[in-house]
């Protein structure tokens, strides 16, 4: 509106549309277009049958016919044309559209992350997260202290323990040298039958020697 508009009360000037009914007009015009790219392509068809059906018979109407389906092809290529520019003037308008969600999106979480960052010092943050990592460290001193065994303390020599597993090692030695280890396993094998021993033969009684005796008393008498 002029300044001279405005100073006189002049007419408003009216609200454009949103995007989202500009879009909407531009779809139904794409529509509109297409139907009337089928329509105009029925009629050049129609025409070529027209002129092949006339052909030299009556050749003015063939040639009608054919000037007609130039016009309707003339009328096709502008309106290719005019779709190619309503659907980039569409996509880039929604692209546009897009980018503003997107941007208010982006907005509204900024916003967001602002009010719930704004009772929160980062100084005391820091100070927070120093007093934890003390806190653990504490608690793994406490944890040390319990676990370490007081009634046995940690202090022997492991170099004492060596030397005595030294000498343990050397005394086996010895003892194999002397033949005190013998393997088991050359011993002989036990058998499986029982020994038969051979009984002793029974003694002479003392009547029996006396008799033998008197005997050869007997015999020396004769």
């Amino acid at each position: 509106m002029s300044f001279l508009g405005k100073l006189f009360g002049g007419k408003k000037e009216e609200k454009g549309p949103t995007t989202h009914e500009a879009i909407q007009k531009l779809r139904e015009t794409e529509e509109l277009l297409i139907k009337k790219q089928e329509f105009l392509e029925r009629k050049i068809e129609v025409e070529i049958q027209t002129a092949r059906k006339n052909g030299t018979k009556n050749k003015r109407a063939a040639i009608a016919a054919l000037k007609r389906k130039k016009r309707y092809e003339k009328q096709l290529t502008q309106i290719d044309g005019t779709l190619t520019q309503i659907e980039a003037q569409r996509e880039a308008l929604e692209g546009a559209t897009t980018n503003a969600q997107v941007l208010n999106t982006m907005k509204d979480a900024a916003n967001a992350m602002k009010l719930a960052h704004k009772d929160i010092d980062v100084d005391k943050v820091h100070d927070i997260m120093d007093d934890i990592a003390e806190q653990h460290d504490i608690s793994r001193e406490i944890t040390d202290a319990i676990s370490n065994n007081v009634a046995f303390p940690n202090d022997i020599d492991e170099d004492e323990l060596e030397r005595e597993l030294e000498e343990l090692e050397q005394e086996d030695l010895d003892k194999e040298m002397l033949g005190i280890n013998v393997p088991t396993d050359n011993l002989p094998e036990v058998p499986a039958s029982e020994l038969v021993h051979d009984k002793p033969k029974p003694s002479k009684t003392k009547q029996v020697e006396d008799d033998e005796e008197l005997a050869k008393l007997q015999s020396w008498a004769t």
